[in-house]
């Protein structure tokens, strides 16, 4: 009986142990399965440049050639491993210094008090995708490697690895999502009006 109790125990134990495992993998894995969404840097202004504006992406060798070189609509980040100054401006533009790596646009007109420049790093894996939202102004795209899909009422669109999408209008709904057979890694850059809400709820139906 002894043994028996002492076998009996080791099975509760490992019964335990796995059902332990088990919820930190189903854990795991329900992360691993979510779109991600983190902020890379924001900064608000009170006016934009004038015309048809466009999102310009440059790459420069360090942090502080870049955050030298920014104007007064530029935001500088870190991103995959690359230093990125994003400037709102006219086409056709450069700053010295920097390799230019795209450019989007033009973006759909925002007006407001106070404009919020903002840019996301966001991705998933396969079939992974966002909740449906609207944003008080424009979002542009650039895709670091994957596939991306972005649903509005207007339809859907993709973009590929090194190409760029120009979002719709302030206000539309969306819902974004990894396209592709891979893990999506995309630049999300933003001017919208600061007074209000950065993201809303939405629906598609």
């Amino acid at each position: 009986m002894k043994l028996r109790s002492h076998g009996v125990r080791h099975i509760g134990a490992l019964m335990i142990s796995l059902s332990a495992f088990g919820l930190m993998t189903s854990g795991t894995l329900s992360e691993e399965n979510k779109f991600f969404i983190k902020p890379v840097v924001e900064k608000k202004v009170t006016e934009l440049p004038s015309g048809p504006l466009y999102w310009r992406l440059e790459n420069f060798p360090t942090l502080k050639d870049a955050q030298d070189a920014a104007g007064p609509t530029s935001l500088v980040g870190e991103v995959a491993d690359k230093i990125w100054l994003f400037t709102l401006g006219p086409k056709d533009a450069s700053t010295p210094g920097g390799t230019k790596v795209a450019e989007i646009g033009p973006l759909p007109p925002v007006k407001a008090s106070e404009y919020l420049l903002r840019v996301n790093h966001a991705g998933g894996a396969p079939g992974t995708k966002s909740t449906i939202h609207t944003h008080p102004g424009s979002e542009a795209f650039y895709v670091l490697s994957g596939k991306l899909g972005q649903k509005t009422p207007h339809g859907v669109t993709y973009t590929e690895a090194g190409m760029t999408m120009t979002g719709h209008g302030a206000d539309t709904p969306m819902e974004v999502f990894n396209a592709g057979k891979t893990d999506l890694d995309e630049l999300a850059i933003f001017v919208v009006d600061a007074s209000r809400p950065f993201s809303s709820p939405a629906s598609l139906d």
